[in-house]
């Protein structure tokens, strides 16, 4: 089968670049509404671009209604952002703070979810996830007709748990994967773990 994108739909296009880009990380996004009210949403267009800068993007929609999406407002107006890896055990509290709120109606009083400070960060940290990057504002960009917008952020802090990490012999971090059992997005409602990690050495 041969599929020509000019005979889709947006929507169409969008869910076969979900059931086909398999599988996906997830942004769990942190941001301030004001008032130390914190908005919390999951985004899985959602990768590292540089490392020096060491920038990471999520690509942002719209509400339903058209509207900025709240992580969008936030960090226009706060231009900070707290950037979490979700576990696989965690799947069902991320689809639930995927839901539409007003603004300023925070996904953490619903879930259950708790914060920590963050050493040399502004912003809290999720006190349940094993990765968070601390991150400002580095640039935005908008595409297409809706439009989407691409949030480009720097990673100023990066706390990890000190139970995912070891080093090698040659002093470097080592995160284990299986411990953090990252959480991955698939297409639908469908989401996905890592099995056992498995090495290859690349040419020289």
């Amino acid at each position: 089968m041969q599929l020509n994108f000019s005979d889709f739909s947006s929507t169409q296009r969008y869910h076969l670049m979900t059931q086909t880009i398999i599988p996906r990380p997830i942004a769990w996004a942190l941001t301030d509404s004001g008032d130390a009210n914190y908005n919390l949403a999951p985004f899985s267009y959602f990768t590292a671009v540089s490392s020096n800068p060491a920038l990471l993007m999520i690509s942002v929609g719209k509400k339903p209604n058209g509207d900025n999406k709240d992580t969008l407002t936030n960090i226009l107006k706060n231009k900070k952002m707290v950037i979490h890896i979700a576990s696989a055990d965690q799947a069902e509290v991320v689809t639930q703070t995927a839901a539409t709120l007003a603004h300023g109606e925070s996904e953490l009083t619903k879930s259950g979810l708790t914060t920590v400070a963050f050493d040399g960060f502004s912003l809290p940290r999720l006190d349940q996830c094993d990765i968070a990057y601390g991150c400002e504002l580095y640039d935005i960009k908008e595409l297409g007709d809706v439009p989407q917008t691409l949030i480009f952020v720097e990673v100023k802090q990066l706390y990890l748990n000190d139970s995912v990490v070891s080093k090698d012999d040659k002093d470097r971090m080592n995160i284990a994967a299986d411990k953090v059992k990252p959480l991955a997005r698939l297409g639908g409602g469908e989401y996905a773990s890592i099995t056992a990690p498995f090495s290859i050495q690349r040419p020289k």
